[in-house]
């Protein structure tokens, strides 16, 4: 009973036969307005003005008048304007992130990403002419990058790392740490000291000894965001994986002490799971059909990721938008190990 007269009336509203206005051009509503152009009346379909319209469906006239007070829209601006500072309207503005491994697949990627969503990236790999060729490329691009020769596991590497983020922007915001090694495609039990040394040192110690060294410089910006890269080794190990398996499980433990440890200094830390992602790095496996096959037949996987899939996800968890999401370790596999 209480929504029979607005019932009667979008009945009799929508019966009128025309689609033209009173001067017989066609109405807003099936026309549209230009590009650009800020919708700020609205002439729904009748031939009947506008005010009339209104004047007949009490319930459109706050619609209307809220419409009316819409800010213009912000004009879309090239990326190419983020070369030579900071587009206030992307959600990474004045941001700067470092992301270690970062000159090819996932971590070349979510570099390229968080430059295009505003942050200034401080880009970083073991050999300084791929360092330049990634620098080159995004600057190409538009985007706001630099970058310096880092070998994670090199005390010195750190140091130099940090000093050049610093140098460049004065400060650091996000930290993603992407570069890992698996010198070994064999046993755990099989694996010498020294590999155990190399890719642990790597994947696990070097992510917690560069944020020790970043932390003071993020708390000075009032919050931050880390992130870490993992693998779906953790949750299914591969046999020819051994150590890199262990090495992987354990960043998803380090992710959520972290979170723990940082929370009072409002810096957040989370974790990405990469699946079956088309890369150099896992070239031995998507080599292998019988790899991805088993994950479409048991897991329902539809195809091999690649690194955008994972760029996204990273400048979501870096921006305000996951301000309050912390400690988690996500999958970006396509499937979920938790099955």
């Amino acid at each position: 009973m209480v929504f029979r007269p607005v019932l009667m009336s979008l009945k009799s509203f929508w019966n009128e036969p025309s689609n033209t206005n009173e001067s017989g051009k066609k109405d807003a509503f099936t026309s549209g307005p230009k590009p650009g152009e800020l919708l700020t009346e609205v002439t729904l379909p009748g031939p009947s003005s506008p005010k009339r319209r209104a004047n007949r469906i009490p319930m459109f006239r706050p619609l209307i008048q809220s419409w009316k007070r819409l800010p213009t829209p912000v004009v879309a601006h090239s990326m190419r304007s983020t070369s030579n500072g900071a587009n206030c309207s992307l959600k990474l503005a004045n941001k700067v992130a470092v992301v270690t491994g970062s000159t090819n697949g996932i971590g070349f990627s979510i570099a390229r990403r968080l430059a295009q969503d505003g942050a200034h990236v401080v880009i970083s790999s073991r050999k300084q002419q791929n360092v330049d060729r990634a620098v080159a490329m995004l600057q190409k691009e538009g985007l706001w990058v630099s970058g310096t020769v880092c070998h994670v596991g090199k005390a010195e590497d750190r140091e130099r790392l940090v000093a050049t983020a610093l140098e460049h922007c004065g400060g650091v915001d996000f930290l993603v740490c992407v570069a890992g090694v698996n010198p070994l495609v064999g046993g755990t039990l099989k694996s010498s000291e020294q590999i155990w040394d190399k890719i642990l040192g790597v994947n696990v110690k070097a992510p917690a000894l560069l944020l020790s060294r970043l932390l003071p410089h993020m708390e000075n910006r009032g919050q931050g965001s880390v992130v870490l890269v993992s693998s779906v080794a953790a949750y299914i190990p591969l046999p020819r994986l051994g150590v890199y398996n262990v090495s992987k499980t354990a960043l998803l433990g380090l992710t959520k002490t972290l979170a723990v440890e940082l929370a009072p200094k409002s810096i957040r830390v989370n974790c990405i799971v990469p699946g079956y992602i088309h890369t150099d790095f896992s070239q031995v496996f998507t080599e292998d059909s019988a790899v991805e096959e088993h994950l479409k037949y048991f897991y329902g996987m539809q195809r091999v990721g690649q690194p955008e899939d994972c760029a996204g996800l990273v400048s979501f968890l870096c921006s305000p938008e996951a301000s309050y999401i912390t400690g988690e370790n996500i999958a970006v596999a396509g499937w979920s190990p938790h099955l």
